[in-house]
């Protein structure tokens, strides 16, 4: 199993960026497709996550109706719309591929490599 994660960049607080996570391999056996991040000296928090199956994501307060998750089963990717960023979301954004529907980074089995997310005041 391979997660490939992309479309970080640098963007003005207010502004928006599009998050991508392919997958390739045996990822129909992780069925839940998580995103986390991680900014300097902080511990990897939980953002958002999604049964492949279908259902409804699961958001973290901090980002709730701000981030919005959709999913491409032809393309085995999943999306994370970022909207009105503030300076605080700044971080390393990581997708995260598991079996369990949970918010805890530990019990996810794969992780992409992170892409780089900067919001400036």
């Amino acid at each position: 199993v391979q997660l490939q994660a992309s479309g970080g960049g640098l963007v003005q607080a207010g502004g928006s960026l599009r998050l991508s996570c392919a997958g390739s391999g045996r990822t129909f056996i992780y069925y839940r497709r998580g995103w986390f991040r991680q900014a300097p000296g902080k511990e990897r928090e939980f953002v958002a996550a999604i049964n492949w199956s279908g259902g409804s994501a699961d958001y973290a307060d901090s980002v709730k109706g701000r981030f919005t998750l959709s999913k491409d089963n032809a393309k085995n990717t999943v999306y994370l719309q970022m909207n009105s960023l503030k300076p605080e979301d700044t971080a390393v954004y990581y997708c995260a591929a598991g079996r369990v529907d949970s918010r805890a980074a530990r019990l996810y089995d794969y992780w992409g490599q992170g892409t780089q997310v900067t919001v400036s005041s």
